[in-house]
C-alpha cells in the first residue's frame, strides 16, 4: 500500500449546533482519509485490494451512483488490476459522474436486469463469471466481505475520547457490522438505512459479522425510516436539510449516505430518543 498515503487516524470535529440540545455530537471524518478512497472505502478496500494482488482482477457490483464503484475503478487504476463492474439496472447515456469516473479509470462496466442483478452471489452465476472472464478476486457490493468488515473495525480503535453511541449510514452493512464488533462494553452502534425496506440488513450485519469474527454481537440496531423514497431518492425535505446543514457547517453532506444519517440523528435528538448528555460519534464516510 506504499503508494496511497491515506489521512489516519481521520480527524474528529465536534458538532455545535443549538438543535443538538441535551446531546455531544462529533463528526468522525472519514471522508477526509483520501481523496480517491474516502470513507469507508479505503478501510474496507484496503484487504481486498492485497488480496486482488495474486490473481490481477476484481470483479464487483453496485449501482450507478455507487461510490464503492468509483473506489474499486480508482484503486484499479493506481494498483495494476483489471476491474470489472456490474452494474444494477439499464445503461443510460450519457454515463453519470460516477460511471464516467469508473470507465476513465479503466474498469469494464456491464449492466444486470435486477432480477438478474438479485442472483449475483449465487455459485451458478458466479462460476459463469468465471467462465468468461477468468480468475477473479470478488469483492461484493458495498465491498462488505469478511475482509471489508474487519478493517472497519479501525474507525473504533481511532476514538481516544468518551462516547456511547457510533452512527452510520447503511448501504449494505457492512461498516455497522465492523463498528459494532470492535466497541468496547456498554457502547451501542445505531445505523440508518439508505434503503427502501432495509429490514433485511439486520440479517445481512449478522451474517457479516459471523463470517467475519465468527459470532454475531447484540449491540447495534438499524433506524428504518429515513431512506427518503429509496437509495439515491431524495425529497424537498432532504435537500432543505443538506443546503441549510452547509450553510451553518461548511460541509456539503452526500445525499445518498451521510445527509439520510445525519437528518435521522437530528430527528431522534429533537424526539427525545437520547438521554441527557449522550456522546454520539457520527462517521462521515464521504
Amino acid at each position: 500500500m506504499a503508494r496511497v498515503k491515506p489521512r489516519l487516524p481521520s480527524p474528529v470535529t465536534e458538532l455545535r449546533d443549538e438543535l443538538l440540545t441535551g446531546v455531544t455530537v462529533f463528526l468522525k471524518r472519514d471522508d477526509l482519509i483520501h481523496p480517491e478512497f474516502p470513507g469507508n472505502k479505503w478501510r474496507k478496500l484496503k484487504g481486498n485490494i492485497e488480496a486482488a494482488r495474486e490473481c490481477g482482477a476484481v470483479v464487483t457490483f453496485g449501482g450507478a451512483y455507487s461510490h464503492h464503484i468509483r473506489a474499486v475503478a480508482a484503486a484499479g487504476a493506481r494498483f495494476g488490476l483489471r476491474t470489472t463492474g456490474f452494474i444494477r439496472g439499464e445503461e443510460h447515456l450519457p454515463l453519470n459522474e460516477t460511471l464516467a469516473y469508473a470507465v476513465a479509470r479503466g474498469m469494464e462496466l456491464h449492466y444486470l436486469d435486477r432480477t438478474t442483478y438479485r442472483a449475483k452471489n449465487d455459485p451458478e452465476f458466479l462460476a459463469g463469471l468465471r467462465a468468461r472472464f477468468g480468475e477473479f478476486h470478488l469483492i461484493p457490493e458495498g465491498g462488505s466481505n469478511a475482509l471489508g468488515v474487519r478493517g472497519c473495525t479501525e474507525i473504533v480503535a481511532e476514538l481516544d475520547f468518551a462516547y456511547d453511541v457510533v452512527c452510520c449510514a447503511c448501504g449494505t452493512g457492512g461498516t455497522l457490522a465492523g463498528i459494532a464488533r470492535a466497541l468496547p462494553a456498554d457502547r451501542q452502534a445505531l445505523g440508518f438505512s439508505v434503503l427502501k425496506g432495509g429490514g433485511f440488513l439486520r440479517d445481512d450485519v449478522a451474517r457479516l459479522q459471523r463470517a467475519a469474527f465468527g459470532e454475531a454481537t447484540g449491540n447495534w440496531s438499524i433506524e428504518l425510516g429515513y431512506h427518503f423514497g429509496g437509495y439515491a431518492k431524495q425529497n424537498n425535505a432532504l435537500t432543505g436539510f443538506i443546503r441549510e446543514f452547509e450553510a451553518k457547517h461548511g460541509l456539503t453532506l452526500d445525499r445518498v449516505y451521510e445527509a439520510k444519517m445525519m437528518y435521522g440523528l437530528y430527528d431522534l435528538v429533537r424526539q427525545g430518543k437520547f438521554a441527557p448528555g449522550t456522546r454520539i460519534v457520527a462517521v462521515i464516510a464521504g
